[in-house]
């Protein structure tokens, strides 16, 4: 992945409205040239509207959109050289499946420099359409459709692979199959990828970094890990994920004792309600007695039996998923989610270590 060279895909200031509706709100993105970058986010975010914008259905309002540092702001989208993956499939009802995968292969050759029949006959294996090549469009399935359009998007080989929700119509283990496949072909090809979905676990998957939209705008810009573990905001932690947010007021700031000292960290004891919960700090936090904390806690960090942070809680529900179970509980009436392999029942302690708080919001 280049990092040194001007952005291969970089959008600055760019704005989009219709009306008096704003779809895009002063958005800046960076995406690095080989980078597989992907917009999630939840339906009016703006992520269909940023994608097409890269592409060049739509023009900005105001702002530039720039390919390798030069500005394509006004290219029309076939002097772009991307491809494109829309949500309702756009093929060409009065071509074969064949001669869909084949179409861009009309304006250049193939990658590889290999044959162009050969070129679809090897993605139509791909995506597990082998010996479909003489069919009509009309005669598949939706999701059947989708993996057409994803063919016939790579075959060209383009410098930029656009995908707006491309696994909406599979079902669940075609998609993590075929997540995985154009994830795969992304890396030996090279080809910087812009990805968009509405699946949190499908956008942490599959990408080197992602933005997080909200109001046309990214709340947060990282690598999924981050995402996950670090959330900026406390809708990127309630959007991506399970998550426990909590709020209460710093009545101390100290440094860790004895209870704490596997921390190594400075200790903010926020009350929550009545109860003192001790909370992590970063080394250069300037937080002061009489703050509010918002600070979130993963299902998954939080212990049954614990010492530390122990809550008294009593489980409403349960459901099983397979390779854990989401445990509901009742906390003095506030809902806590926990996840775990063998799920209590009844009344409960759980607790969380303080390194396990991750704040996502303070008011002075």
């Amino acid at each position: 992945m280049n990092r040194t060279g001007p952005p291969a895909v970089e959008l600055d200031g760019v704005t989009r409205r219709y009306g008096e509706t704003t779809a895009v709100d002063d958005l800046s993105l960076a995406v690095r040239e080989g980078e597989f970058f992907t917009l999630v986010g939840p339906s009016g975010c703006g992520k269909t509207t940023t994608l097409r914008l890269i592409a060049g259905f739509e023009d900005p309002t105001q702002g530039e959109v720039r390919f390798s540092g030069e500005s394509v702001t006004g290219v029309p989208p076939e002097d772009r050289d991307v491809g494109v993956v829309f949500q309702n499939y756009a093929l060409f009802p009065h071509m074969t499946v064949g001669e869909n995968v084949a179409y861009g292969l009309s304006f250049t050759d193939p990658p590889g420099g290999g044959s162009a029949e050969a070129r679809v006959r090897e993605l139509l294996e791909l995506v597990d359409l082998g010996g479909m090549a003489d069919r009509d469009p009309d005669t598949l399935s939706g999701g059947q459709q989708q993996r057409v359009a994803m063919a016939r998007a790579l075959a060209p080989g383009p410098d930029v692979l656009l995908l707006d929700e491309p696994m909406s119509a599979l079902d669940a283990k075609l998609r993590e199959r075929l997540r995985v496949q154009v994830r795969e072909i992304q890396q030996e090809l090279g080809i910087t990828t812009i990805y968009v979905t509405h699946d949190q676990e499908e956008a942490l998957a599959v990408s080197d970094r992602v933005a997080v939209m909200r109001d046309g705008t990214p709340e947060q810009v990282a690598p999924p890990r981050t995402i996950y573990r670090e959330p900026a905001t406390e809708f990127v932690a309630t959007f991506v994920g399970d998550n426990n947010v909590l709020s209460g007021e710093v009545t101390a700031v100290r440094s860790t004792d004895a209870a704490d000292a596997d921390s190594g960290q400075t200790i903010a004891d926020v009350t929550v309600d009545s109860t003192t919960l001790p909370v992590a700090l970063e080394a250069d936090s300037d937080l002061s007695s009489g703050d509010r904390l918002t600070f979130c806690v993963r299902p998954e960090r939080l212990a049954v039996d614990a010492d530390r942070n122990a809550l008294t809680a009593t489980v409403t529900s349960a459901e099983f998923l397979g390779e854990t179970t989401r445990v509901h509980l009742d906390w003095d009436g506030r809902e806590l989610l926990l996840r775990a392999e063998d799920p209590p029942t009844g009344t409960v302690t759980v607790g969380f270590a303080p390194t396990d708080a991750h704040i996502v919001d303070r008011r002075s």
